[in-house]
């Protein structure tokens, strides 16, 4: 097949589905990954497809929400955004915690809010695929905090291996390997956006199977988003809402959107916000 006519059956896909990865195309085609970067590279600088992480999705010239929809932002950029709605929903997560619980976290700003929540619950097993996430851990264990019986109760963490997003999260084949022999008792786990058709999402699609993976090692899966991410819908979807036992939003969702919300899922919390911020 021609360079040329691969990248037509590319666009033609895009067409038909919205979103498509380097490894679906790589193995439609029957070329290598790099092939397939390549004719991306080419047919994003023609203003045909854009490019995201793992993959491509059809370009609409104009269309803000689609840059909404596939855009990456940095941990950092992430981190300043509603923090007050973030640390009420981090403290609310918390209550669910108990000592001597397996827990996993996903990355992301809200994920990592919690864990300074969790600090003072003893004897934790922590799973991440947050090197920030484990490094809150790993600076605090030798900290005395109320409800710790000093360092031997402090937690275990284990950090998956994986390459790093631009969220820094550690995604992809070896994360997910970690993953699949784990059994924890609960999963947190962060998201781009929450919608009722498009279920929870997120903007890379190796972050989005990495998920997937970890939800699958949870007795009872909670997802926490703020208001703001309601009828976002990202590139990957990694859980439909009747795949969770509990969301964790704020009250800043709107009533009309909780009752919607409170059809699909078994429990929704809404948090109030707070300013109260633990030393960093």
């Amino acid at each position: 097949m021609l360079a040329a006519q691969r990248r037509a059956g590319i666009v033609a896909a895009l067409d038909s589905a919205g979103a498509v990865s380097v490894t679906e195309l790589a193995a439609r085609f029957e070329v290598s990954d790099m092939t397939i970067r390549r004719d991306l590279d080419s047919l994003a600088e023609q203003g045909v497809i854009a490019k995201v992480h793992g993959g491509a999705v059809a370009a609409r010239p104009g269309d803000s929400a689609a840059v909404r929809r596939t855009e990456e932002p940095g941990f950092q950029a992430k981190s300043a955004q509603q923090q007050p709605e973030k640390q009420g929903i981090a403290a609310a997560a918390a209550a669910h915690v108990k000592p001597g619980m397996s827990i996993g976290l996903s990355a992301g700003t809200t994920t990592w809010t919690l864990a300074h929540e969790l600090l003072a619950v003893a004897d934790l097993t922590v799973v991440t695929n947050s090197p920030r996430i484990a490094d809150i851990f790993h600076h605090c264990a030798e900290t005395d905090l109320p409800g710790r019986a000093g360092a031997a109760a402090g937690p275990t963490v284990i950090l998956t291996g994986g390459v790093r997003t631009p969220s820094d999260a550690l995604v992809g084949p070896i994360a997910n390997q970690a993953l699949r022999s784990l059994h924890l008792d609960l999963v947190f786990l962060g998201a781009h956006g929450f919608s009722l058709t498009a279920g929870c999402t997120t903007p890379n699609l190796e972050e989005a199977e990495t998920n997937r993976t970890l939800l699958q090692t949870a007795a009872r899966a909670v997802v926490l988003a703020d208001h703001t991410k309601w009828n976002t819908t990202a590139l990957g979807t990694f859980a439909q809402l009747p795949q969770i036992d509990m969301l964790i939003t704020d009250t800043g969702l709107s009533r009309s959107a909780a009752e919607q919300l409170r059809e699909k899922l078994d429990t929704l919390i809404l948090a109030d916000p707070t300013e109260t911020r633990r030393p960093r």
